[in-house]
């Protein structure tokens, strides 16, 4: 039903950055969204951009990220499908738009947004990747988030506590963790690619430091049993967040240590310093010179 996760990633990350009318190269029609129940009233959809989570509740439903605008009328068939009850929240993870490309159109039907601080400053300014060399133009003001958060808040649906905390300067600067505490299920947003080297958006304040860092925090609470919904790739589990922060502190150590010797970006993409990893986590759009350029661009500011 879905396309391979390598290609759906190439697609979204491609996208991040984009003009707003690239979107419509891509043939929406052939998209198709799949649902995996991952616990008691939880579910992961699949589709072309960042994974969605949803919560059923008795009384309205939590959506956690929104992909592409053109894709918003099969994301909502696919929600009716699990419950008829109404979307009544929308949580942002962070502002790139495979993940908020559709906020316009939920707001529009009366859905609040809700997000970390800097997600609406972001969406509400142009915003420009120097990985890509890409600007991307401010979202319309319906779009953007209508409560906003510091540190963390927490949905209080049906017994469940749902909590979704910051997690400072890791794939971006506004990235948020989401908690399932009882049904023992995380969304991570970008916190977490499954299975590929990262987009460390450098210029939004992302860093090695921070993913690593939010991977940490993950892993005191995670346990053998909990589910986590990736931001990019297939449900996780506790070995695939403990392997991908292991990838992370190799890689950033790597890379380090050349920034350290004086070396340039050109000197460390040739001594391809990650080749062991390559052939587990090279699988995405990110390529091992892409993964460099975003290391040496974090670990090498202000030197």
């Amino acid at each position: 039903m879905i396309r391979r996760a390598s290609t759906a990633f190439a697609f979204a990350a491609l996208m991040l950055y984009a003009p707003v009318a690239l979107p419509q190269a891509r043939d929406y029609s052939k998209v198709e969204i799949k649902t995996t129940k991952v616990a008691e009233s939880v579910y992961m959809l699949e589709g072309s951009g960042g994974n969605i989570g949803v919560y059923a509740g008795r009384e309205w439903v939590l959506v956690i990220d929104d992909e592409f605008a053109p894709l918003t009328d099969k994301i909502k068939a696919a929600i009716t499908a699990i419950s008829d009850k109404p979307i009544r929240f929308l949580f942002n993870t962070h502002f790139h738009g495979d993940h908020t490309g559709g906020n316009e159109n939920f707001a529009k039907a009366g859905v609040a947004i809700v997000a970390h601080d800097n997600v609406r400053k972001r969406l509400s300014t142009e915003q420009y990747n120097a990985i890509f060399d890409r600007k991307t133009p401010p979202s319309p003001d319906v779009a953007l988030p209508i409560v906003t958060f510091n540190d963390s808040v927490t949905f209080h649906l049906d017994g469940e506590d749902i909590t979704c905390f910051h997690a400072p300067n890791a794939h971006t600067d506004g990235d948020a963790i989401v908690w399932f505490r009882k049904a023992n299920v995380f969304h991570t947003g970008d916190c977490l690619f499954n299975g590929f080297y990262p987009l460390i958006d450098v210029s939004a304040g992302g860093s090695a430091a921070g993913l690593i860092a939010a991977a940490d925090r993950m892993l005191k609470v995670v346990t053998a049993d909990t589910k986590l919904i990736p931001g990019h790739g297939p449900l996780a589990t506790r070995k695939d967040l403990e392997a991908f922060r292991d990838m992370m502190v190799k890689a950033q150590g790597r890379v380090k240590d050349l920034v350290a010797a004086g070396k340039s970006l050109d000197d460390i993409q040739k001594a391809k310093p990650l080749a062991d990893l390559d052939a587990t986590w090279a699988k995405g759009f990110i390529t091992p010179d892409v993964f460099l350029k975003e290391l040496y661009m974090d670990l090498s500011r202000g030197k």
